[in-house]
């Protein structure tokens, strides 16, 4: 009866729904309005939630105007993005469609963008809510009713993304932030379905107009390596002694075949494969940028202006982020000091014991990096939110048991809203001072610190959940007391480096 309920579950998944394409029709039908009905009323583009000194619309049409003037796009201080995004977008901003404002024709391809992310999302979703309903059923836990419980991810993370407000406001608000979302998603979308070069493509894409997206090249080498996430191997080992200690031969030839399906090397030769494609399309990338760029300085001048600026906070103008006002009060011969600190610091801390501890869920990992980048990088917008916020949503079911999740998500929406307004207590009204945004953006730093942190503590807790739900004793061998040990480790670990790298500022 299990089988036909989780056949019959599949079968409802691939059913059309049309109330998620009502959604969707709905969402566009918003973002057009805004566009074309209040055009200049706004005024998002100038505001530091939606758009930073990469991702402003309005940076990219100087710096298109500038090549157009035979001189390089890089020139004074305004475009810092890609020279292949100016060449793509660059004559969008100006062409002007008849009776309409400019950068128009640039807010339908970031529509366009938003709708294929979601639709990318959902297929995500769906490949990653099969797997979950075939490793539930070949541990045994799975519900009589097939898996009818299980909440439909894909739809949920593509409405999240559609309906965020953070993507409305980037979309409408001349930001390129929909194309960076969409090509980390590309990314994610390959390595699930197992498209390397579709991978390959998006993390280069991705990397080469934010740089920070370079991290997710851990969890798709795992994604690749391993496959889809799934409750860790010692939960299946688990259940195939509970079934040879039953002593069926149904039950034993049954775990036989789950012990194969369990124990799949790592993919070697994908992973190679994936590798070859990140060098082949990078040295790509890199000749297109050079010919880009070939009479105004090559790649030297591209590096100097993107990835230098990026790296070495160059401009302190406010924004969400924290390091903005960190450098505007550090003294000049500790600048330098503060940047390894700035850079390093989640590379030291977060990566390595993450990538240890989840392996077996990559898409989750890839989920918790981006959050964590959002948080340490040197130029945040809200477009960073709406997409670890829809990538949440793909383990709505495994996540449903998070703690203080309502009081996170209430001080990101008070901590986003309250944004703009001790914004303008300072700039326009001089009422306040620099210290009143600082303020707001550790707040709303500190609430994206803990969601991310509640979101491993609950993918942790469902994974002891199902082992004590697979087993009838509680097994202590040396590789669980490992992991005990190192799950201490790693939090004693961060919270030693917490309290240096706090001090050191202050120093």
């Amino acid at each position: 009866m299990a089988d036909v309920g989780g056949d019959m579950a599949e079968k409802e998944l691939e059913k059309p729904t049309y109330g998620f394409w009502i959604w969707v029709m709905g969402s566009v039908i918003l973002r057009l309005f805004f566009i074309f009905f209040f055009p200049e009323n706004f005024k998002l583009s100038s505001r530091p939630e939606v758009s930073t000194p990469l991702t402003s619309v309005r940076r990219l049409a100087e710096g298109y105007w500038l090549k157009q003037s035979s001189m390089s796009p890089y020139a004074g201080s305004m475009y810092h993005g890609s020279p292949l995004l100016l060449s793509v977008l660059g004559p969008l901003t100006s062409q002007r469609i008849e009776g309409q404002s400019s950068h128009h024709l640039c807010s339908l391809v970031f529509v366009f963008a938003d709708i294929l992310s979601a639709l990318l999302l959902r297929a995500i979703g769906h490949k990653l809510q099969k797997t979950c309903r075939m490793n539930l059923k070949r541990l045994g836990v799975l519900r009589p009713s097939g898996g009818r419980g299980i909440l439909p991810c894909g739809d949920i993370a593509a409405l999240v993304y559609l309906w965020n407000p953070f993507t409305i406001l980037s979309c409408v608000g001349l930001s390129t932030s929909p194309i960076e979302n969409l090509a980390v998603i590309v990314s994610l979308y390959g390595a699930v379905t197992r498209r390397v070069p579709l991978a390959a493509f998006g993390l280069i894409i991705a990397t080469h107009l934010s740089l920070y997206p370079a991290s997710l090249a851990i969890p798709l080498i795992l994604l690749l390596g391993y496959g889809l996430d799934a409750p860790p191997l010692k939960i299946f080992l688990h259940s195939r002694d509970r079934g040879v200690e039953t002593g069926s031969t149904f039950d034993v030839s049954k775990q036989d075949k789950l012990t194969r399906t369990t124990q799949l090397p790592f993919l070697w030769r994908t992973v190679l494969h994936f590798v070859f494609w990140l060098l082949l399309l990078s040295i790509c990338l890199l000749v297109l940028c050079s010919l880009s760029l070939k009479q105004y300085g090559g790649l030297e001048e591209m590096f100097k202006r993107t990835y230098s600026f990026i790296l070495s906070i160059e401009d302190l103008s406010p924004n969400i982020g924290v390091f903005w006002y960190f450098f505007a009060e550090a003294f000049e011969f500790s600048r330098n000091y503060l940047l390894i600190v700035f850079n390093l610091y989640i590379l030291l801390t977060s990566l390595p014991p993450l990538a240890f501890r989840f392996k077996h869920r990559p898409c989750f990992l890839a989920f918790a990096y981006l959050v964590m980048s959002s948080i340490i990088k040197s130029y945040p917008s809200g477009g960073d939110a709406a997409l670890y916020l829809s990538l949440w949503a793909l383990f709505v079911n495994e996540l449903s048991a998070m703690n203080n999740l309502f009081f996170i998500l209430c001080g990101h929406i008070g901590f986003s809203l309250l944004s703009p307004v001790v914004h303008n207590i300072w700039i326009w009204r001089g009422t306040g001072n620099a210290n009143f945004y600082f303020g707001n953006a550790i707040g709303y730093a500190g609430f994206q610190f803990m969601f991310v942190e509640e979101s491993v503590n609950a993918m942790l807790d469902h994974d002891k959940a199902l082992e004590k739900a697979t087993s009838n004793h509680k097994l202590v061998t040396k590789s669980t007391l490992c992991v005990f040990f190192f799950d201490h480790y790693c939090k004693y670990f961060r919270l030693c480096m917490g309290f240096i790298y706090i001090i050191f500022l202050f120093y």
